[in-house]
């Protein structure tokens, strides 16, 4: 999944970001507001983590921006700033969650697995589609309750799918979270990776919707 860390202190930002793509992210960074307005305005995220402390544009106002245009991903909120009254205006603007700093790295990607689950209509942390289960958790694909081994873009395209059962995903936006924005999106390294997918999981788990895109679990 592609995902906006939005962050000024440059030590937070690269440990935020590190632990994000450990834990099978795709993350685009930026530090000032009104770059992250611009992005979290025209590119397509699963979600944000958005500190209110920026250069440009503070946090809450972004925010407000984006729900004022109706972009709904999920956003949780990163800062310094401690008193509830700020916490309730973070919530009220559309945040999904809050975590004050300092904070430990675990809490931060449980809270955004949470807010994850909840913008796709996920109570679980495990997101099943017939035999196919993925444990968000503990970043593991199993098949009839084995674990299958996949590589670190095989899990992220099976981590999105699940998380997307019941639509179709066009090969763009695919691709986008595969990727990033400076990945490869030509439309035959989807086609491989999904080929490879499969492989792995069984012919019928991901469908082609043909001039569509691709799709889990739909009828």
């Amino acid at each position: 999944m592609r995902l906006l860390l939005v962050e000024d202190d440059a030590r937070i930002q690269a440990n935020v970001k590190a632990a994000l793509e450990a834990a099978g992210y795709v993350v685009d960074v930026s530090s000032d507001g009104e770059d992250a307005w611009f992005l979290g305005d025209t590119e397509n995220y699963a979600a944000c983590v958005l500190d209110l402390g920026l250069p440009g544009m503070d946090g809450l106002s972004v925010l407000k921006r984006w729900r004022e245009n109706g972009r709904a991903f999920p956003v949780v909120i990163l800062t310094a700033r401690g008193s509830w009254r700020e916490r309730v205006e973070g919530m009220d603007s559309g945040a999904d969650d809050y975590l004050p700093k300092p904070f430990e790295m675990d809490e931060l990607l449980a809270r955004l697995r949470a807010a994850l689950r909840r913008g796709t209509g996920h109570a679980s942390p495990l997101l099943s589609v017939g035999t196919i289960t993925l444990d968000t958790r503990q970043m593991r694909v199993t098949k009839d309750g084995v674990p299958v081994s996949l590589s670190p873009q095989e899990y992220r395209l099976v981590a999105f799918m699940l998380h997307n059962a019941d639509r179709v995903v066009p090969q763009h936006e695919l691709a986008e979270h595969l990727q990033g924005e400076y990945g490869d999106r030509e439309s035959n390294a989807v086609e491989v990776l999904v080929g490879r997918v499969r492989r792995k999981l069984g012919s019928d788990f991901i469908e082609t919707r043909r001039g569509f895109g691709y799709s889990v679990g739909a009828e």
